[in-house]
């Protein structure tokens, strides 16, 4: 049985800045809906992916800005934000873990997650390992994106 992960509701504040604000960050627009005075629905698709983020007016009691560590994978983390910079979005510089991991844990305001004992070193993992650099940028409520940069996949992906 094949899972396929289609659409994440992201929690926006004002949905045309963040309909501005994707938009500008090179995400395709699919459908803005307003379907009554409380419930209007923006999908989007990021460049190259199957899975989509909708937001809107009535759609989802969480905070804004509470959707924390949705990755976008890139083949060239430095290039991907090179690019979202150019299209004037605040992008952090291109980091890797001291440790070589995969996962952070949460730490306020950040997007990529760092636990105890983990360290941010400046520039891409220096053998470009998959999985292994980030960058990090949020939405204007705050929901955290990560770059993350993968040339070869796992087995099985």
């Amino acid at each position: 049985m094949d899972l396929k992960l289609e659409v994440i509701v992201l929690p926006v504040s004002d949905v045309d800045r963040a309909k501005s604000f994707y938009e500008t960050a090179g995400f395709r627009m699919d459908v803005d809906n307003t379907f009554s005075d409380d419930y209007r629905l923006v999908h989007l698709t990021p460049p190259g992916s199957a899975c989509s983020i909708i937001f809107g007016k009535g759609m989802i009691d969480a905070a804004p800005g509470s959707a924390q560590g949705l990755y976008l994978i890139v083949t060239d983390v430095e290039q991907a934000r090179a690019e979202l910079v150019g299209r004037g979005i605040k992008v952090s510089d291109v980091f890797h873990d001291a440790g070589g991991l995969l996962h952070h844990s949460h730490e306020a305001g950040d997007a990529v997650h760092r636990g105890s004992g983990q360290e941010r070193i400046a520039g891409p993992n220096p053998d470009r390992t998959s999985y292994a650099s980030y960058a990090t940028f949020s939405d204007p409520d705050g929901n955290g994106w990560v770059l993350q940069e993968i040339t070869q996949r796992q087995p099985g992906r």
